[in-house]
């Protein structure tokens, strides 16, 4: 038999046994595959014969290397990087926070009047486009005026929706609250964000037991905050959070806005503010000097809070819009 028929016999073989081998064959490669020995015909031998002959009988090429393991996606990667904590949720709603597993309650309803024109805004509804309109900044003109209840209470709500995911952001650096109200201790976060380059965003993201909704917090106090706040780093930083994923909706708890300047700052990258004013508290002035510090946002919107109940009013109260 000469070398072409042996040659032709091998490659039968080798095809029988589950090998894909390239039509053309050289003298040297038939010759090789005279003298290779015959596999048993299982295919572990079969790729195993071939790995053996690919010298003679063809090069490698990126194109017919084997498949590598597919990557994971980068929201996966995200994923397995961020610690999970547990939000105490029946704690939150025996204090009066809306919660995933809540009955409807007039909170619930007027949230959700709440977060309607601020969710179309971020998702690109409103009547002309809004820049950076998944950035929401919910802040006071003073303390104690109920802004970080404002601010969890809403994250919650739009997190329950079925078409976003909400990143709340601790940015409250001087008196961060959201660590004690969700039930989790302080750690790293926005700040060291700002003066750490190898931390990452998936380093100090916590993702939480309620479905579409993660946690920034505010991270390692400095003595620079409001400077850290209002540098090329917090514009690229938000930049990148805003931006990774179409449909993430970033709620800030910020500071007040009169004894404080972190917020001033904050609200030059925000497309959208609520400030949160208490009903027969907050003094009228207050109320203007705050909108004044913030009417370079494109949209700014007021909400009535702590309205004493009665047969037809409630805790929370639908106060309005006030933009440009």
């Amino acid at each position: 038999m000469g070398l072409i028929e042996q040659a032709a016999k091998r490659l039968e073989e080798l095809k029988r046994a589950g090998v894909d081998v390239p039509v053309t064959v050289s003298g040297e490669a038939a010759a090789a595959a005279q003298q290779a020995p015959a596999p048993k015909a299982t295919p572990e031998r079969a790729m195993q014969s071939l790995a053996n002959a690919r010298g003679p009988f063809r090069e490698e090429s990126p194109s017919s290397a084997p498949p590598s393991p597919a990557t994971a996606t980068e929201p996966e990667a995200q994923a397995r990087r961020s610690r999970l904590v547990d939000i105490d949720l029946q704690g939150l709603a025996a204090a009066g926070y809306v919660t995933p597993a809540s009955p409807r309650s007039r909170l619930a309803d007027e949230l959700r009047v709440i977060k309607r024109p601020l969710i179309s805004n971020a998702q690109g509804r409103s009547a002309a486009p809004i820049e950076a309109a998944n950035l929401i900044m919910v802040t006071s003109a003073l303390p104690g005026e109920g802004k970080t209840f404002m601010a969890i209470n809403l994250a919650i709500s739009m997190a329950m929706e079925l078409d976003t995911t909400v990143l709340l952001v601790d940015a409250d650096v001087a008196r961060p609250a959201i660590p004690g109200r969700l039930g989790f201790a302080e750690g790293k976060g926005l700040l060291d964000l700002l003066t750490k380059s190898e931390i990452d965003v998936a380093d100090v993201l916590l993702r939480t037991n309620v479905e579409r909704l993660s946690v920034l917090p505010a991270g390692t106090p400095h003595s620079r905050a409001t400077e850290l706040l209002a540098s090329d780093a917090m514009t690229h930083l938000l930049e990148e959070m805003a931006n990774r994923y179409p449909d993430r909706i970033l709620v800030f708890d910020a500071p007040p806005l009169i004894p404080s300047t972190e917020s001033r700052v904050l609200a030059t990258h925000m497309g959208q503010i609520v400030l949160v004013v208490e009903a027969d508290r907050t003094p009228q002035a207050s109320v203007r000097q705050a909108l004044g510090t913030v009417e370079q946002c494109p949209v700014v919107m007021t909400v009535l809070n702590k309205i004493e109940r009665s047969g037809a009013g409630s805790y929370y109260g639908y106060y309005g819009s006030y933009g440009q």
